[in-house]
């Protein structure tokens, strides 16, 4: 399966002025206020924040499921107002359709576009087999693992081609290691078909491992207190002679992230604003501890 097959192009995501409400009557409340993000074509940004503070109702706005009160989200300047096949989604627990197998769920998006059933699972098994589940194409979702659920879910995210995957916490229900494999293999899959990311998280680690911008998000109702840069050159690794959550400059914007996550007054030195003088911070420089 070629690139071109699945990403025509990556999309470009702005978030102007972006509010968003819930709830109906007395028990309506503001969970998302005044958003202003622009995400370009094929970059790879988490979403990292606290407990309730509006991550996944923010990325419910993208998938076009949430119509905010106040603002607009855009794809390539179009305005996001439903679902669409251009925005793939990836939640935390998979939702592939238990009476179908594997290939029969990667495929499904395809089905939905009128595309025969050949061709479909010709393209179904070949993306089967770049994320390893191609032995599994004749399970049925309760036959597999939670990693190897999610490794459908991604296949069959992706197999439509989306200009945007949207993430939601999805390798939040798995175990430590399995879910370190699962972040390589998003990598390697994102590296190669290079679709602009949007993943939500409240994993610090996660988030400086797998992103090129982390948004910060304030305890409820949501707005971003921070747009970091992260420095480190990819492709990224967590091998022993290379572990990267055990470098100085890691630990050190960890520590800084932290701080903003507790809402308390960050003793760590500011960080300087991005070199392209677009309004983005980098990540600081600190010496080693």
């Amino acid at each position: 399966m070629t690139t071109a097959d699945l990403v025509t192009r990556p999309g470009a995501v702005t978030l102007e002025s972006l509010s968003i409400a819930l709830g109906s009557g007395t028990q309506r409340f503001t969970a998302v206020r005044d958003v202003n993000v622009s995400i370009a074509p094929g970059e790879f940004v988490c979403i990292l924040g606290p407990s309730g503070c509006g991550k996944s109702t923010l990325l419910g706005v993208l998938a076009g499921h949430i119509v905010p009160v106040e603002g607009r989200a855009t794809l390539d300047g179009t305005r996001i107002d439903g679902p669409d096949p251009a925005r793939g989604i990836v939640f935390q627990q998979h939702t592939l359709f238990p009476w179908r197998k594997t290939l029969d769920n990667v495929g499904f998006g395809l089905k939905m576009q009128g595309i025969g059933k050949e061709e479909r699972r010709r393209r179904g098994r070949e993306l089967l087999e770049r994320v390893g589940l191609a032995a599994f194409a004749d399970r049925y979702p309760s036959q597999l693992s939670g990693g190897m659920q999610q490794r459908a879910e991604i296949a069959r995210a992706m197999i439509t081609g989306p200009r945007v995957l949207l993430m939601d916490e999805p390798f939040g229900a798995l175990d430590a290691q399995t879910r370190a494999m699962m972040q390589a293999l998003l990598l390697d899959v994102w590296s190669e078909y290079r679709p602009t990311v949007v993943f939500v998280t409240h994993d610090i680690d996660e988030a400086l491992f797998l992103a090129d911008r982390i948004l910060v998000m304030s305890p409820g109702p949501g707005t971003i207190i921070e747009d970091l840069h992260v420095p480190f050159a990819r492709p990224r690794e967590r091998a022993e002679s290379r572990d990267l959550v055990t470098e100085p400059e890691f630990i050190a914007i960890k520590r800084h992230l932290l701080a903003l996550l507790r809402h308390r007054q960050s003793t760590l030195p500011a960080p300087r604003l991005s070199p392209l003088g677009d309004g983005r911070v980098s990540a600081p420089t600190f010496p080693a501890p």
